[in-house]
């Protein structure tokens, strides 16, 4: 089959959306302009990635399949939670500690992921909307027990549980759905909106968009379950507005979005060091656009062919890119011998 472009490009675009929203958050706290970006960002990028993830899932609950999405996904956490670990104590950054339950920086994905997997084993064999309803009622259920949170990375594992779901139950033609011209206008009318309601909003917590925290920790012990509902619904509009405008046609920049598990895992080393260092300030609009440019650098030099050689054993557990160049190298000697 065909692959669809669409996919790859939504991919590309929301993986330059997770790191430039990293490269800005250490400046939210002294621009309102920025803050606003932030959280507008963070209403729908994991949202809609992880409705990607769950969209290309397979939904097998065998001995087998589990077998082999613990050596894709749980493989490198362990892996990369050892790496960040290491790495976090020689540039002397607090909580590099952590246990391996504890997820360091953005590894949450790797193990939710993997436990996103093993739910859907369970929950494909209820009807779609009955299975969804049911995820969003834990998701909301879950906010009211501090005890579940980072560790494991249960919390959000929960909370974001529905939009992969969502992913599985849609078919390639409900989402290009949203390519309609009626679809796209509507969608410049929520994304404008939800940016001035966010401005305009009294110290809305981040929390409730990173879906770590309880409704305790974020000041709404009793109505928290409405507050999560109400994120929920914005979370999936802007997502399916943000998808409607992505390129279904195939361009130069089209099979980077291949590669996103390696920006992912990546880019926190640089973001890091950027942070340790104070490397960036940003005070004009100008500061901005430059830090946009250099999340989309980051993105494309991550996402090279060398970069994957270098890495592919500890992400994919594989040589084969390495192993490629070996072999045509030999060819090249043996073709001038």
């Amino acid at each position: 089959m065909e692959r669809n472009a669409f996919f790859d490009n939504a991919k590309l675009v929301l993986i330059f959306l997770v790191v430039f929203g990293h490269m800005i958050q250490p400046f939210i706290d002294g621009s309102s302009g920025i803050t606003t970006l932030y959280m507008w960002i963070y209403t729908f990028h994991m949202p809609a990635f992880i409705f990607l993830a769950g969209f290309f899932a397979k939904g097998s609950g065998s001995m087998s399949y589990i077998v082999n999405l613990a050596k894709k996904l749980l493989v490198p956490y362990l892996i990369f939670q050892l790496l960040y670990t290491i790495f976090y104590y020689y540039i002397g950054k607090n909580g590099w500690q952590a246990g391996v339950f504890y997820p360091q920086w953005s590894l949450w994905f790797l193990f939710s992921l993997f436990s996103w997997h093993i739910l859907l084993s369970v929950f494909k064999k209820i009807p779609a909307f009955f299975s969804v309803s049911l995820a969003v009622l834990i998701g909301i259920i879950v906010g009211y027990f501090g005890e579940i949170g980072h560790a494991f990375s249960l919390s959000r594992t929960f909370v974001f549980f529905p939009f992969f779901l969502l992913g599985y139950w849609v078919t390639e033609g409900q989402v290009m759905w949203l390519k309609r011209k009626s679809v796209k206008i509507a969608s410049l009318v929520v994304l404008a909106v939800v940016g001035v309601a966010i401005y305009f909003a009294p110290d809305f917590n981040s929390g409730w968009l990173l879906a770590s925290k309880s409704y305790g920790e974020l000041d709404m012990p009793a109505f928290g379950g409405l507050a999560r509902l109400l994120v929920y619904i914005t979370s999936a509009i802007m997502a399916i507005s943000i998808l409607a405008w992505i390129p279904k046609a195939h361009n130069r920049l089209t099979h980077f979005g291949t590669r996103t598990l390696y920006v992912y895992l990546l880019h926190g080393f640089l973001i890091q060091l950027f942070r340790k260092g104070d490397v960036f300030q940003v005070n004009t609009f100008f500061d901005l656009l430059g830090i946009a440019l250099l999340s989309a650098v980051i993105v494309l030099l991550l996402s090279t062919k060398p970069v994957q050689g270098i890495w592919q054993p500890f992400i994919e557990g594989r040589i084969t890119i390495i192993k490629n160049v070996f072999e045509r190298t030999a060819d090249r000697l043996d073709h001038r011998t």
